[in-house]
């Protein structure tokens, strides 16, 4: 029996979504963006559901997209993951323990509200590797973080601390390692106390204004996109990410 990649739980109206694929880091590939997929498309379709929880395994949330894959995880419904290019109408909630890298960031950031443990940590190394974030966040981030922190985030390629992101707005709520998922839970159970039908329709009309304006990001992202996949640079990234050495770049 093949285990499952993601674990749905209902909590009374709070449908809680865990990524189970800790030996890979829960890094996505095609199976695990369609299990996603599914969830999310439960979430939105069940009336009796007002609140999501998105989270990950008790020492990661996700690493982003699993490179050794080589596959394509884009959905009907989510876009990337499952997630990046959907268009809801109930709040989701990340909660986050241990490191959010990369695609697990761009995740975070199309996610309402961020719960964080202080062992969570933040980042988008794709430059380490001679890529580019390519999953919103060359646009959610500097539309999230103060701008030079998104500048810090896309070019150094650090990850910065729960703390940090706490104090530059993006967490909503700071907790203690292994707290994050029962903060979220409770999180959006009062949200739940609300009318859910103007809280959907606060939903709808928060990300439709910000949707408005992701043409634009979409845009400069395949022009970065098309810059990369013509260097050589981008290839030695990831052949030194599977030879497990520090790449060697040519600029070019």
């Amino acid at each position: 029996m093949t285990a499952l990649l993601v674990e749905t739980i209902r909590d009374e109206h709070v449908l809680v979504i865990s990524l189970c694929r800790e030996d890979k880091r829960n890094a996505i590939n095609r199976a695990l963006a369609f299990e996603i997929d599914a969830a999310l498309n439960e979430l939105d379709d069940d009336p009796d559901l007002w609140a999501g929880v998105l989270t990950g395994t008790p020492k990661v949330f996700s690493a982003g997209s699993d490179i050794a894959a080589r596959e394509d995880y884009n959905t009907p419904r989510g876009g990337e993951y499952g997630i990046i290019r959907r268009s809801r109408r109930k709040p989701l909630i990340a909660a986050v323990e241990g490191p959010a890298l990369g695609g697990g960031l761009e995740i975070a950031l199309a996610c309402d509200l961020v719960v964080a443990a202080r062992t969570a940590r933040f980042g988008l190394p794709e430059v380490r590797r001679g890529l580019v974030p390519t999953s919103a966040g060359l646009f959610r981030a500097p539309h999230t973080f103060p701008l030079n922190l998104a500048r810090e985030l896309i070019l150094v390629g650090d990850p910065i601390s729960a703390e940090r992101a706490h104090a530059a707005g993006f967490v909503n709520a700071l907790t203690d390692e292994g707290g994050a998922l029962a903060a979220a839970v409770a999180l959006a159970k009062r949200i739940c106390l609300n009318g859910p039908v103007a809280v959907q329709a606060c939903v709808a009309a928060i990300n439709g204004q910000l949707a408005a304006g992701d043409a634009a990001g979409w845009a400069a992202t395949q022009v970065a996109m098309d810059a990369i996949l013509a260097s050589e640079d981008m290839q030695e990234g990831i052949q030194a990410f599977f030879d497990k050495r520090p790449p060697q770049w040519r600029g070019q």
